[in-house]
């Protein structure tokens, strides 16, 4: 009773929350995270989707995952170049709106990061007109313009060629391998895998392509309501006059494979397909060729034939389609004989000598044939297309290093007739699903068991029984349907049924419908039960290509069928081996199945992120949101245990080792007090055991980055927003760090800041010491130059000395010269006058004292006289008369003339070193030169 009544509080409590919450729904279309839902429920989850749709918003988080709802209407501002660029400048771009672009970001960061697994991928997922085609697109326009930043102008040219084949590839694709169908105008038809591949600076620098399971039988059947591929009404009515009458396609032609030709949607613009042709390096003749074999198709498909009323003679085609035939045959570059007999006989090889049979074919395996020769050419045609898009954007293998990868495949699907296409994509989605399971769900729960974390385990809805149903072993319904394909007898449609309910009647995810008169089975999927016919099944997984259709086309006279057929002798016809050794046919469901687990191991090998496309109405009519049909797509994708998981769990998982690697840096964050008993992140919360060494030097390492958090929320947190403030919980397991992306976002944040520090410090050094080098290298310039200078100084000086040392010795010699020359002048004077003078003659004392002084200061006058420096004219005269003033006479009787005087007389020897100095004596100063003097000790002789 008590637990009764604790669950009915609990039910009432939970009503009461739901009134609360949806009681606000004006607010509703603000919550940007499902998450914030609260309580989450399926009818809180619509109910807040629908308010944001019907505003305009068309992007939800759902924790892990990202909702988009399609808008079915133009919404170019949402996609801008510039809007992209906001995003990519972003420092935080999980803070800004729900976007596509976000996801887009996140991958393109993680690449830069580092972070193991370095690769990235992204799957777009969701039913037939969810939009998943539109998102992959718009993944690809915002790599193209963010993971573009070369440094010259050539590498911007490569590099701009190089994104727009890649962006030019998808015209292309979807024009071959798009369709309309009962859900969507532009359904994909086949999967695919693009690996957007960057180089060491993350930059674009090519693109791969892989394609998975194109859907060839829509080339031969259409559903009620549905069209061919594209590109079939795309030259039907895009071809100019001159194409019409080369390719055979006269205006309001009616071909059997072309139904519906009169709608006109936005996908059959035929110039925008030839020219993104063009740019991926298909020229113009190629393509001629190209839509000349398509053309050729259409004819094919209008040759009807006539039963034939003998068995033993071949079906003949009807009288309207004489004129197909003919066509079909000129535009294909075949005989039209040899078509219609390939046709209408087929060769069958049996014995042991393997004798050859013709045996003409019944009308309904002539239809066969005839359809298997399209399917044939188109899908080699279709692969070699991928092959021209692959060598054109593929960059060399050593030029990248990293790839994040486009994952578009075709939603799960359940019409009112399903076959082996149908079966294939909803296996192809119940993988995904379980990848998304193993991924976000099961691994989280499983992983926090084994760590030793306290977690409340929330159930959700596992689709390992329905993939046991499908692929398991030894009996599942691919095997059985393989096995029905080796075994060499008819097939039954209601013997397969019978086969596959008595094999596998205990499976849950079998259903059955007696009430059905078409033999089939029912397989219940994760997003819903599908009603499978099993006629017709075993033949389409088969997929027989009888050996003489493949003769023909080899034989085919047009280049580009010669070369989508080529002729290999070493490639002996799989379908005609001997009876004794005949290998394993290679069916349909194998291919698939191959091709799909080499997907998932690429998709395991890099860090996954989801989109998870809804489509809120099957009308495609914008602002139209129908609850029951959304309700339906949130059901089968488990988004509601999404969320719960998401709200409560901790995505985030990154090992001890490589959390201290990149974290270790946030120790110089640390306060000094933080190791304290009042620390926020206490020791207990860490392992209390450590069985390795390695471990338990990595223990206090944590212990130092996490006292780290409570600095940085208080750094990021604004002073009102205390509430925010409290660090968001961290969980240490026995191996790996738990952490929430608002963790990761904030741990990046102090790394980045740490960073930026540390750069500053590098870079105030780096300045410092430049600064100090940069001062060291002027002061000894400036010693250098001062040194040169005191060399030049010197040098100068020694040969001023030097000089200086020259004239001194050479005025030396010429005064000593001088002298000489006027001792011996004076001396032949004083010779000549004394031996003339009278012998008897005396003298006074005062006279003979005079006459020695003007014996002694007669030379001192005449240097005194002729020297042109220190001593003026005047003066010079004054010494003169005062060195040659005689007692007796007048003076006026006396004249002494220097070199400027222009008079005649004799040249004295007695000459100044600049010129010469003539003494004119009309007299002799001598007063007694003729008288000869005694000996005198003032003689200067």
């Amino acid at each position: 009773g008590h637990n009764l009544g604790s669950d009915g509080q609990a039910r009432e409590s939970l009503r009461e929350d739901l009134q609360e919450f949806l009681g606000g729904e004006v607010l509703l279309y603000q919550l940007d995270d499902l998450t914030k839902v609260n309580p989450v429920t399926l009818e809180t989850v619509l109910r807040c989707l629908q308010s944001r749709y019907m505003a305009d918003t068309f992007y939800t988080n759902a924790g892990c995952t990202l909702v988009a709802l399609n808008p079915f209407k133009p919404v170019p501002q949402l996609y801008s170049p510039e809007l992209m660029r906001e995003y990519h400048a972003a420092p935080q771009p999980q803070k800004l709106k729900p976007h596509v672009f976000t996801v887009g970001e996140q991958t393109y960061r993680n690449v830069k990061s580092l972070i193991e697994p370095v690769n990235q991928s992204i799957v777009v997922s969701g039913e037939s007109g969810a939009g998943k085609t539109w998102t992959s697109r718009c993944l690809m326009n915002f790599y193209a313009v963010v993971a573009a930043s070369p440094t010259s102008w050539e590498s911007h040219k490569i590099a701009e060629r190089i994104e727009q084949r890649i962006l030019n590839s998808n015209p292309v694709m979807e024009a071959f391998g798009n369709a309309c169908t009962l859900r969507n105008n532009n359904s994909s038809r086949f999967g695919k895998f693009i690996q957007l591949q960057l180089n060491r600076a993350q930059q674009m620098v090519g693109a791969a392509v892989q394609t998975y399971l194109l859907e060839k039988t829509r080339v031969v059947c259409q559903a009620f309501s549905e069209r061919n591929f594209h590109i079939f009404y795309q030259i039907c009515k895009g071809a100019s006059e001159d194409e019409r009458l080369q390719w055979h396609l006269p205006e309001g032609a009616a071909f059997s494979w072309l139904p519906n030709p009169e709608r006109s949607l936005e996908e059959d613009c035929f110039e925008v397909t030839r020219e993104a042709m063009l740019h991926l390096g298909i020229d113009t003749p190629t393509q001629n060729n190209i839509f000349k074999v398509l053309a050729g198709l259409l004819h094919l498909g209008n040759i009807q034939f006539a039963a034939s009323e003998d068995e033993a003679q071949p079906c003949q085609p009807m009288d309207d389609a004489k004129c197909s035939v003919r066509t079909a045959a000129s535009l294909l570059g075949l005989q039209e004989d040899v078509l219609l007999k390939t046709v209408q006989i087929r060769t069958i090889r049996a014995g042991r000598q393997q004798q050859l049979f013709r045996k003409p074919c019944p009308r309904a395996e002539c239809d066969t044939r005839r359809d298997c020769l399209a399917k044939l050419i188109y899908a080699r045609l279709f692969d070699w297309l991928v092959s021209v898009i692959n060598s054109s954007i593929c960059a060399d293998t050593n030029s990248w290093t990293t790839f994040i990868g486009l994952l578009d495949v075709y939603g799960f699907e359940s019409f009112p007739d399903n076959s082996l296409e149908q079966l294939c994509i909803n296996y192809a989605n119940e993988k995904l699903q379980q990848h998304f399971v193993a991924h976000y769900l099961r691994a989280q729960q499983e992983e926090y068991a084994a760590e030793d974390l306290e977690w409340s385990f929330i159930s959700y809805q596992d689709n390992q029984p329905c993939l046991d149903l499908i692929e398991g072993s030894p009996i599942s319904i691919c095997s059985l349907i393989n096995e029905e394909c080796r075994l060499n007898r008819p097939s039954s449609a209601a013997q397969l049924q019978t086969r596959i309910e008595t094999a596998l009647a205990g499976s849950p995810c079998l259903g059955h419908n007696k009430l059905s008169r078409e033999p089939g089975f029912i397989v219940v999927h994760y997003a819903g039960p599908v009603r499978y016919h099993t006629g017709g099944l075993v033949e389409k997984n088969k997929d027989p290509i009888p050996p003489e259709l493949t003769g023909l086309l080899q034989q085919s006279q047009d280049p580009l069928l010669l070369g989508l057929f080529p002729t290999n002798p070493k490639e002996k016809t799989q379908v005609e081996p001997s009876g004794q050794s005949r290998a394993p046919v290679l069916t349909v469901v194998s291919k698939f199945k191959a091709s799909l687990e080499q997907l998932l191991q690429v998709l395991h090998s890099t860090t996954p992120h989801y989109i998870r496309c809804i489509k809120p109405n099957s009308q495609s009519q914008a602002q139209t949101f129908v609850q029951e049909e959304v309700l339906s797509q949130l059901e089968a994708c488990g988004l509601v245990e999404t969320i719960h998981i998401s709200a409560a769990g901790f995505p985030i998982r990154v090992s001890h080792q490589n959390f201290v690697e990149r974290y270790k840096l946030l120790r110089r964050l640390r306060p000094c007090t933080s190791s304290g008993p009042h620390s926020p992140y206490p020791a207990k919360g860490l392992p209390e055991w450590c069985p390795h060494a390695k471990e338990a030097t990595l223990e206090p390492l944590l212990q130092d980055i996490l006292h780290t958090l409570p600095v940085l929320t208080q750094t990021k947190a604004t002073p009102g927003d205390l509430a925010e403030a409290m660090p968001t919980p961290v969980h240490c397991g026995r191996t790996k760090v738990f952490m929430t992306d608002s963790m990761l976002e904030l741990l990046e944040c102090g790394r980045d800041q740490v960073l930026e520090q540390c750069a500053r410090c590098i870079q105030s050094g780096w300045r410092r010491h430049r600064q100090r080098k940069q001062e060291r290298q002027r002061q000894a310039t400036i010693l250098i130059q001062a040194a040169i200078r005191s060399w030049l100084t010197r040098k100068r000086i020694q040969r001023l000395h030097a000089a200086a040392t020259v004239i001194k010795r050479t005025w030396q010699k010429w005064r000593i010269r001088m002298a000489c020359l006027a001792a011996e002048e004076l001396d032949d004077v004083e010779e000549k006058h004394l031996s003339q003078a009278p012998g008897s003659l005396s003298t006074s004392p005062l006279q003979t004292r005079l006459l020695e002084a003007v014996i002694r200061l007669w030379p001192l006058g005449l240097v005194l006289t002729n020297t042109a420096m220190g001593v003026g004219n005047f003066q010079r005269k004054l010494v003169v008369w005062a060195c040659l003033q005689l007692p007796r006479g007048s003076p006026s009787s006396y004249t002494v003339q220097t070199a400027q005087q222009d008079q005649a007389g004799v040249t004295s020897i007695r000459a100044m070193p600049q010129g010469s100095i003539k003494f004119h004596c009309k007299k002799s100063p001598l007063r007694y030169a003729d008288i000869c003097p005694e000996p005198s000790p003032y003689s200067l002789g």
